[in-house]
C-alpha cells in the first residue's frame, strides 16, 4: 500500500481533529473508529511497549479496536487536549495532550473516501520510553 493516496479526500483539519477529539474523551470505540477505513494502519512505539512485543504496528479494525479497547480500560480518565491540527498532502498532523499531559503527535493519510488509511504517532523520546 502506498503512503499517499494521490486521491485523498482530506476533510476540513479543525473539524475531523475535534471530532477525533471528542470521540477520544467520550470513549466511544465506535466513533473512534468511524474516522478509519476497515484494513488500516497504526504504527506507535507504544504497541511494542503495551503488548510487550517488537511489532510497533497494527493493521485492521478488529486488531486496532482490542489494542484500544485495553488502553480505555488502562486509563479511565483518558483526555485528549487539541494543541494544533496542521494540513499535509493527502494527510493531516494532529498534535494533542494524551494520556498524562504527554505531547503527542500523529500522522494521518486519507483515502479517496475522506477514512484514514494509515496513521503514525509520535511521542518524545524520553516520555516513549516511560509509557507503560
Amino acid at each position: 500500500m502506498s503512503v499517499l493516496d494521490l486521491n485523498a479526500q482530506v476533510p476540513p483539519a479543525e473539524a475531523f481533529a475535534q471530532s477525533w477529539v471528542a470521540a477520544w474523551n467520550a470513549r466511544d470505540l465506535a466513533q473512534i473508529l468511524a474516522h478509519y477505513r476497515e484494513d488500516f494502519e497504526i504504527c506507535t512505539p507504544m504497541i511494542a511497549r503495551v503488548q510487550g512485543g517488537n511489532r510497533p504496528c497494527l493493521q485492521g479494525k478488529a486488531a486496532i479496536a482490542a489494542y484500544w479497547a485495553a488502553g480505555l480500560q488502562k486509563f479511565p480518565d483518558l483526555h485528549f487536549e487539541l494543541q494544533s491540527v496542521l494540513r499535509g498532502v493527502g494527510s493531516l498532523a494532529i498534535h494533542y495532550l494524551g494520556v498524562q499531559g504527554q505531547p503527542v503527535t500523529e500522522v494521518m493519510w486519507f483515502d479517496a473516501a475522506g477514512l484514514v488509511y494509515r496513521a503514525a504517532v509520535f511521542y518524545p523520546e524520553v516520555s516513549a520510553e516511560r509509557s507503560s
